[in-house]
């Protein structure tokens, strides 16, 4: 009887050994990674204008005036209830509207194609038309509709606003307060509407070369999707099946452990 003990518990170490081993591998991010060595990181050329994006241009001078019939009008709204008299007011500054042909009407200038560049390059561009009537001209370009969704199995899905030009898959993912426990992590898909085409990006979180993928620099309106694992997928049908599948389950289980007993039994009987 002790060795069979003996014999048991030295199966369930190896179990639990290889058990931990296999998780470690589905789990843990960067699992390649040389630790104090380092990797070349790739220039980023930030995102570029597309069609139907919303971008603020700002033009500045010494001659405020001189500056000011090239910039559109700042409007006052109020916050709160419309019921209310209490509600604060803000100001926000109209954007340009990039068309379905990637171009935008600026003031004085009339058209300007923009798809296709990035903010400092549209900045400078601007600045170069206008170096003849303001010499000292201070362009500065901004995004106002750059937002990225991520969804599936992470803790907190949703739509986020990103205020900067860049961020990166793991900064996306950190905002919905990273993946869950049935994540995969190399099951992280980014869905891309660029040019119109559609472009579907697998990253594999546990290697070293999702650094090197086009996906990790995210672009405007990316969507982020997390597959779910097979216990996930398990959890999911036994969910949507009624009560009685659950029970099929529950005696298929209780029968398999009759039989080990059983078994165990006759060994030790021996």
């Amino acid at each position: 009887m002790k060795a069979i003990n003996f014999r048991t518990l030295v199966l369930a170490a190896f179990v639990m050994l290889f058990a931990s081993c296999s998780t470690y591998k589905k789990i843990n991010y960067l699992q390649d990674v040389q630790v104090d060595s380092a990797i070349a990181i790739a220039a980023s050329q930030g995102i570029v204008i597309q069609p139907q994006d919303m971008i603020s241009i700002v033009v500045s001078s010494r001659n405020s005036e001189l500056a000011r019939i090239y910039n559109l009008p700042v409007v006052t709204y109020q916050a709160g209830s419309e019921a209310s008299s209490m509600g604060s007011y803000n100001q926000r500054l109209i954007g340009y509207s990039v068309d379905n042909e990637g171009n935008i009407e600026f003031p004085e200038l009339g058209t300007i194609h923009v798809a296709g560049m990035n903010r400092w390059q549209l900045a400078e561009d601007i600045r170069t038309r206008l170096s003849d009537v303001v010499k000292d001209a201070i362009v500065t370009v901004q995004f106002m509709n750059f937002k990225i969704s991520v969804t599936g199995e992470v803790t907190s899905p949703g739509v986020f606003d990103i205020s900067g030009d860049k961020i990166t898959l793991f900064e996306a993912l950190s905002l919905a307060r990273n993946l869950t426990i049935y994540g995969k992590r190399d099951g992280v898909y980014v869905i891309r509407e660029q040019n119109g085409n559609r472009t579907i990006y697998q990253v594999d979180l546990r290697t070293v070369d999702m650094f090197n993928s086009p996906a990790y620099y995210l672009q405007q309106n990316d969507v982020v999707y997390v597959e779910p694992n097979k216990v996930r997928a398990g959890q999911s049908t036994i969910n949507e099946n009624n009560i009685k599948s659950v029970s099929v389950w529950v005696s298929i289980g209780s029968f398999l452990t009759t039989i080990a007993t059983l078994v165990i039994s006759v060994m030790a009987r021996k």
